[in-house]
């Protein structure tokens, strides 16, 4: 299967470059990024990088390429200039860029899957721990009445709160309005109330009723903690990514999923057979 790479020279565009080369059944075929001078800087970064490989800084060199799927890790208008335009190719796109704009997950929707047009996998996280942090915190929601994320990246990541946490949120108000609210209290002794006084900034933003707290610090790559609190106990699930190698088994696993993955897929979860 022919790859292309949207963002090539960032951290995650290397280190997707170099998990298509040592894939044995990928080829990379073209990568685009900003840089005036991305094939010096790509090939001194990724030198196994085969000497045909198409180096542009433009979109349409990834239609001109026949590239049959695209790696998305770039910024929130590059992946919707990009959806924009693969898609409508029959070229397939798998994207972890979060921060969309407003109204960003409605349009992919429309975009993808439609007849002679390319499916589309999107997801805020492609570790595999990071997506069962957040499956086990749907689960545990439904016993824990209150619950607060931390979550703590790299210093240029750019959107806070993270999609991850965003989508952790949400799964954990959406668990208790399935029904679990009640038996939540009774079993931890505590209805989730808050103190009049505790929505203050420093408090962190308020996702959908969960209080979500974002760290920017160099040093860090990626790291999420969902810590859960009942009558004299806590549970905390937590998932620490050390390099960005951990995210590229979850990569490689959307790329090779993705042809057969009709429309907009969200999250890993449905290529795992977890709930969504």
């Amino acid at each position: 299967m022919r790859v292309g790479v949207l963002g090539a020279t960032g951290r995650m565009g290397q280190a997707v470059c170099r998990a298509v080369l040592q894939s044995g059944d990928l080829e990379l075929a073209a990568v685009v990024g900003r840089s005036a001078q991305l094939g010096r800087e790509l090939r001194e970064i990724v030198p196994e990088a085969p000497p045909n490989l198409v180096v542009s800084g433009d979109l349409s060199d990834l239609i001109s390429a026949e590239v049959e799927v695209v790696v998305d890790f770039s910024t929130p208008d590059g992946t919707m200039a990009l959806a924009r335009s693969c898609l409508a190719e029959g070229i397939h796109v798998v994207s972890g860029t979060t921060g969309l704009p407003a109204g960003g997950e409605q349009e992919l929707a429309g975009l993808a899957g439609n007849a002679g047009e390319g499916n589309m996998v999107w997801a805020p996280n492609f570790a595999l721990g990071a997506v069962l942090v957040m499956h086990f915190s749907a689960l545990a929601a439904r016993y824990y009445a209150n619950a607060e994320i931390i979550e703590m990246h790299h210093q240029a990541k750019v959107d806070a709160p993270s999609g991850s946490a965003i989508r952790t949120a949400q799964a954990i108000t959406r668990a208790r309005a399935e029904g679990a609210a009640g038996s939540a209290a009774e079993l931890t002794g505590d209805t989730g109330a808050t103190a009049p006084d505790a929505r203050s900034p420093a408090r962190g933003a308020d996702i959908d009723g969960v209080q979500v707290h974002a760290v920017r610090l160099p040093g860090l790559v990626a790291h999420l903690e969902v810590l859960f609190g009942g009558q004299g106990e806590t549970l905390t699930l937590r998932h620490d990514s050390l390099d960005r190698s951990s995210f590229m088994p979850g990569v490689l696993l959307a790329v090779r999923a993705v042809p057969t993955t009709p429309g907009l897929t969200i999250g890993l979860e449905p290529l795992l057979g977890l709930p969504g």
